[in-house]
């Protein structure tokens, strides 16, 4: 038998008393054939070719396991966890690709990679094993979603342009230029419970908005990404925010350092208006060559840009660094320095555990 699982070889050494002795070497740190460890199969037990293992549906062998989606999104499952508890679903496994993600976790890979987290084991041949046994009671599935009807908690919309003066008076005191936030923004009117309200608006796809006034910060739903795309030509380079007070922070900031090009649009934007739509971002960044990261610095945000990069590895830049210091954009903006002297560090302990990103890979399918 000849197994390999990327850079790692395995073959059988010697046989005794009916089992087989296999070695492993690294290509690249190990070409003169020495061992650096051993382990043991039983002769005649099945051991299952690696690339067969990765044909098993994710979804199937969850399933096997006792695990059901909660939700459906276009090829995504939604699950809770099978990793730890949590209450929100955010375990995805894109059906068309065979993968999942742990948004959570900020883990995710093939079901080997997921075998791994599972049986908490980097055992390759135990690994194998394992799925192999489980194999038995993989069985094809298909899920079904009943449809949810809730009533809106705000009634009685209106959307006017932005001009009221508490409104504007918010903004300035989170450095915003004035005029960048009209252009931007819309004035929201509604109710909610029977009382009246006014807020900013920040309009998204589905046709929600997010919600921010000096006492409330919400969503008037379909909560939904905002994808903002320049006329003309496509553009090559896409910039991903974690909300639109970045966003409307960003371009102050360039208003200020090119004030004789105040209209300079060389990029795309995405908002994400919460690390929780990085899914629905991921799908529609898939044209874009260059992907520029400015997301919060925090464990969150770190996630977040580590989830966008393992789907397009290269492509992707993050520049929080940039604002390193400082929680996220808008602080930047207003001199507003992390009241933790810890949290930058805290980060950076994230980002080595972590390791590097994915290595390059082939022109990008859909993602996760």
């Amino acid at each position: 038998m000849y197994i390999q699982e990327e850079w790692t070889y395995y073959f059988p050494v010697s046989e005794q008393a009916g089992l087989v002795w296999y070695g492993y070497i690294y290509d690249g740190l190990n070409r003169t054939g020495a061992l650096f460890n051993c382990f043991l199969v039983p002769k005649k037990e099945n051991v299952m070719n690696i690339e067969d293992v990765k044909q098993i549906p994710i979804a199937d062998y969850l399933h096997s396991l006792g695990y059901s989606p909660v939700k459906q999104q276009g090829n995504g499952l939604w699950y809770k966890s099978p990793l730890r508890e949590e209450c929100e679903a955010s375990f995805k496994v894109n059906t068309d690709r065979n993968l999942w993600y742990d948004f959570g976790a900020g883990k995710g890979g093939n079901i080997i990679a997921l075998a791994k987290e599972l049986y908490c084991s980097d055992s390759l041949p135990y690994l194998l094993n394992r799925i192999a046994e489980q194999t038995l009671h993989v069985r094809p599935v298909s899920f079904s979603f009943p449809q949810r009807r809730t009533e809106p908690s705000f009634q009685h919309l209106e959307v006017r342009d932005l001009t009221h003066p508490a409104l504007l008076r918010y903004l300035q005191g989170r450095g915003i230029n004035i005029e960048l936030a009209k252009r931007e923004c819309k004035e929201l009117h509604f109710t909610n419970n029977g009382r009246p309200f006014f807020a900013i608006g920040f309009p998204n796809m589905a046709g929600g908005y997010e919600v921010r006034n000096s006492f409330f910060k919400g969503c008037i739903a379909p909560k939904d990404i905002t994808h903002i795309r320049q006329q003309g030509e496509p553009r090559e380079k896409c910039l991903v925010f974690e909300g639109f007070m970045d966003y409307l922070s960003f371009l102050t900031l360039r208003m200020k350092n090119c004030p004789t090009m105040p209209d300079l649009d060389r990029q795309d934007y995405v908002i994400l208006n919460s690390t929780v739509n990085v899914p629905k971002a991921i799908d529609v960044l898939y044209p874009y060559e260059r992907i520029h990261c400015m997301l919060d610095n925090d464990e969150t945000g770190y996630k977040a840009t580590q989830a966008i990069a393992l789907e397009y590895s290269y492509h992707v830049r993050d520049f929080s660094d940039n604002y390193r210091g400082y929680s996220d954009l808008n602080d930047y903006l207003c001199g507003k320095k992390q009241e933790q002297k810890n949290s930058t560090s805290q980060v950076q302990d994230i980002k080595q555990e972590t390791g590097q990103r994915a290595a390059p890979r082939q022109k990008r399918g859909r993602g996760i």
